[in-house]
């Protein structure tokens, strides 16, 4: 058995990989709401293998014809070129946690697990752009608040047909979110040349040169709505369960202490919110709940229960929950928990349906292994895998109005 070094162990929950990359960032939206991968993990442990001979109980696996067919591809492909070692055997791991069927057991190449660590770190280098698509063509979604993006007078909307730096020069034709992301972020200090149409005042194609720097995404982020009474609805904005959560959570708890006797309530928004860690999901259900149970993790031979932590700063306040089919996995524990234990209504459209847990591995390469541990269940006992959390009051948010349906309706739910 391999020796493991634990570094930092906390479990991750997400059903999602949020590429807020570098940050040209991009969220999903519409049917795009897919959760990909962002496993709710144990964080990052580094094992170190101390034996690499194939495993006594393993004597009897035949693995002559994996060395066949590699002989085979590396002696007769009509591309030799794109015969490479590494990426052959990443392919074969790849294959071998594929076999599992399950979505949530991977095996990340090292720039892989580079990006998803980076993607829960919230920093990221890149020009600060909210991706996303208009008419099938890359778009911005958003310029992200004091980025390179926005200093250099991008705007939502913009397309974006064609991208150039260092080592590229193509147009976006057929690019997936992924590839753009990959594509625009790069080295801090490092340009990149982004040609945009602007349909409404700009329809010829311009060039925007940008130098790539650190942008910071928060995943909490708070303001408030007048009410019809005369008081406010503290809106908390959760993106994701990452690094920075709790302390840009608790920025946010404080401003609405300081607030308190105009605060009537609080909506927590939790909509596209792919999850993140299990950690972060019961520290921001203990700020709401008093004591008791958060989530229950039922691993393959054992079981435990996550208690609230008693700091309950928000126990105070009426809360309303807002999701949809892309809160997944970490927001699904939160919003579940806090219908559970609070009765706090649930608002918008049903959650993803991620209810398992991973141990996130580091590799001595820089490679990283996600492996489904565990399933979690919530406080009255559901298994919400597949399934998903059903909302108590059905809304969808209409895009061809600049209103926030679903925003609406909270309020006006929290004045009940």
């Amino acid at each position: 058995m391999p020796n493991q070094a634990p570094q930092a162990k906390q479990v991750l929950i997400a059903a999602l990989l949020v590429l807020l990359g570098g940050v040209v960032g991009y969220k999903l939206r519409g049917n795009e709401n897919i959760p990909i991968l962002t496993p709710l993990l144990s964080k990052a442990r580094v094992v170190k293998v101390e034996n690499t001979q194939q495993p006594e109980e393993y004597k009897n696996v035949d693995f002559g014809q994996f060395w066949d067919v590699w002989k085979i591809l590396e002696q007769t492909y009509l591309e030799p070129e794109k015969v490479q070692p590494n990426e052959m055997v990443n392919g074969a791991i790849q294959g071998m946690t594929a076999s599992l069927g399950d979505p949530y057991t991977v095996f990340l190449p090292p720039e892989e697990q580079k990006r998803s660590e980076e993607d829960l770190s919230g920093a990221f280098y890149g020009v600060g752009i909210q991706l996303g698509y208009i008419d099938n063509i890359l778009a911005v979604e958003t310029p992200l608040k004091g980025s390179p993006a926005e200093q250099a007078g991008i705007k939502a909307k913009d397309l974006i047909i064609h991208v150039k730096d260092s080592k590229i020069d193509t147009d976006t034709t057929g690019w997936s979110l992924s590839e753009a992301v990959d594509k625009i972020r790069g080295e801090r200090g490092s340009k990149v040349t982004l040609t945009l149409i602007r349909r409404d005042d700009k329809p010829d194609p311009f060039e925007v040169t940008l130098v790539r720097d650190e942008i910071i995404v928060p995943s909490a982020e708070l303001s408030y709505v007048d009410l019809s009474n005369g008081q406010k609805a503290a809106v908390i904005t959760l993106s994701r369960f990452g690094e920075r959560t709790a302390a840009e959570l608790n920025t946010a708890i404080e401003s609405i202490r300081q607030q308190s006797p105009k605060v009537a309530g609080i909506i927590l928004d939790m909509r596209n919110n792919p999850g993140g860690f299990l950690d972060g999901a019961v520290d921001v259900g203990s700020e709401f709940i008093r004591d008791g149970v958060i989530v229950t993790q039922q691993g393959r031979s054992s079981g435990r229960d996550y208690i609230a932590k008693g700091n309950a700063r928000l126990a105070e306040y009426p809360v309303e929950v807002v999701v949809n089919g892309g809160s997944a996995s970490a927001a699904e524990i939160v919003a579940g928990a806090l219908r559970d234990r609070r009765g706090a209504k649930l608002i918008g459209e049903k959650t993803f349906g991620k209810g398992t847990v991973q141990d996130a591995l580091r590799l001595p390469n820089g490679a990283g292994l996600h492996v489904t541990i565990a399933k979690w269940i919530l406080p009255k006992g559901d298994w919400i895998q597949t399934t998903g959390i059903p909302v108590d009051v059905e809304v969808k948010d209409d895009p061809n109005t600049p209103a926030d349906e679903v925003l609406l309706k909270a309020q006006e739910e929290l004045l009940k």
